[in-house]
């Protein structure tokens, strides 16, 4: 990685590009997670042939359970494991921030579960 010139963000190689497993999943479920510090969901996700994972997200400001389940999101599979109080994060689940909160990034058409973004 190189940084570009006047403080802009830095170049990456395709080959680092690659190594991000960016992958579509359908949202199983979404529970809320009294235990975080700050409000989130617990959610499972069916990501295809990567298997059913689990994650938590801070998503409660602009998304109710239900507006989650059955919706293709993507997420970053090869991260390692991260604990989350009493939980154990098993991917990413890509979003952008807003003043509003997280909007999840979601699928415009659906695709297979574990298509990875090109």
């Amino acid at each position: 990685m190189r940084a570009a010139a006047n403080g802009e963000t830095p170049t990456i190689s395709w080959n680092d590009f690659e190594k991000v497993h960016l992958v579509a999943g359908t949202v199983l479920r979404v529970e809320p997670f009294p235990e975080a510090r700050k409000s989130a969901y617990k959610l499972w996700v069916d990501f295809g042939p990567y298997g059913e994972r689990k994650t938590s997200a801070q998503v409660t400001g602009l998304y109710r359970p239900e507006d989650l389940v059955g919706r293709q999101i993507v997420g970053v599979v090869n991260f390692p494991e991260k604990q989350i109080g009493p939980f154990r994060s098993q991917f990413l689940l890509t979003g952008f921030p807003t003043e509003a909160g997280v909007v999840v990034t979601a699928l415009e058409r659906p695709v297979p579960n574990g298509t990875r973004m090109a």
